[in-house]
């Protein structure tokens, strides 16, 4: 039958085949690379493809982000560790050692059909020998090269290790290394929003000093208009003083101008009089009211030299001026010593 015929072309999966395909990984397809990290969802991950997926998709991962998972699709939300946040899973890095050694037994150094094929596509040749893979590591040249470069080539007299285990060995380190940068990654986002909370927390004190100093000027320009209008108000009433006693004056010597104008006029009268005797009836009382006329006004109140004057409201301001050009931030006891000795001076 074709059945018989074609069974050494097609045969049934092994359980090695089943093995190897839960240990591959959903992002390379090939088995997975230590260290495998494990999802919420119970999905399995090399953590260097999960991470390049992550990266390619949150740039901006600093403060955390989304990762789908590529099996189920189910959404996690990672802290700002990214895809090293995740817990790794132990249990499959330590089946996947033990599939290979049992692949190494089984095989007895050849590959097989159902063995997990490395990415030989992405891997490397030997530049001085084409034909060679390379698959060895020189620990003295610290760089990968062949069998052939080990044994007839420029690494002949080399110590030589094998590739598989210093990959892991340095792919730890490099792993460990990023652990390292993400946490100090952390550290410097940390110093970042403090200097973001320092700068909002200088914006709000000075916003709250420029307010007082408003406030205090405020203050001042008051006490300063309060002074002004007392000063102002002391001019006034002086004033009015004066001018009230001067208008005092000008009246009462307004009303002896017109007594003397009528006096004037009825002596002027008396001496038109052409009979002696009725000029002489009336002369007698005529001269003695001018002569004590022209004696009180010899003798007329009149204001003080200098009466006028105003001179004593000159207010020296240069001192205060010098202390308030010296206005500063501090205790302000300086600047309440000098205000007192110009208080003082002023007196």
């Amino acid at each position: 039958m074709d059945l018989q015929r074609t069974g050494s072309l097609v045969r049934p999966p092994s359980p090695m085949d089943s093995l190897e395909k839960q240990l591959s990984c959903p992002i390379c397809l090939d088995m997975f690379t230590k260290p495998v990290v494990i999802l919420p969802c119970q999905h399995n991950l090399c953590r260097s493809c999960a991470s390049d997926l992550y990266d390619s998709r949150n740039p901006y991962r600093f403060s955390g982000g989304v990762f789908r998972c590529p099996t189920c699709r189910f959404e996690v939300v990672l802290d700002r560790h990214g895809v090293h946040g995740l817990q790794r899973n132990l249990l499959v890095e330590n089946i996947i050692d033990i599939y290979k050694q049992q692949q190494e037994v089984s095989g007895n150094g050849r590959e097989t059909e159902t063995s997990l094929k490395p990415k030989e596509s992405k891997e490397p040749m030997c530049q001085e020998h084409e034909d060679e893979r390379i698959n060895i590591y020189c620990a003295t040249c610290q760089t990968p090269t062949c069998s052939m470069c080990k044994v007839f080539g420029q690494h002949k007299d080399c110590e030589v290790a094998p590739l598989e285990s210093v990959y892991q060995t340095q792919k730890g380190e490099l792993s460990n290394g990023i652990d390292t940068l993400v946490s100090s990654n952390a550290r410097l986002q940390s110093l970042l929003i403090q200097m973001e909370d320092a700068c909002r927390a200088v914006q709000e004190n000075a916003q709250r000093a420029k307010q007082g100093l408003a406030e205090r000027f405020d203050l001042l320009y008051a006490v300063l208009e309060e002074r002004k209008t007392i000063l102002l108000e002391q001019i006034g009433k002086e004033q009015d003083e004066k001018v009230a006693a001067l208008r005092a004056l000008a009246q009462r010597y307004g009303e002896r101008l017109q007594a003397s104008s009528d006096l004037t006029d009825s002596a002027v009268r008396a001496l038109e009089q052409n009979g002696a005797a009725e000029f002489l009836l009336a002369s007698k009382g005529l001269i003695t009211q001018t002569k004590d006329a022209a004696k009180s006004s010899m003798g007329e109140e009149r204001p003080e030299p200098g009466f006028e004057k105003m001179d004593h409201f000159t207010l020296s301001t240069e001192h205060v001026e010098a202390i308030l050009a010296k206005i500063d931030f501090g205790s302000g006891d300086d600047e309440d010593v000098d205000f007192d000795d110009a208080d003082e001076e002023e007196e």
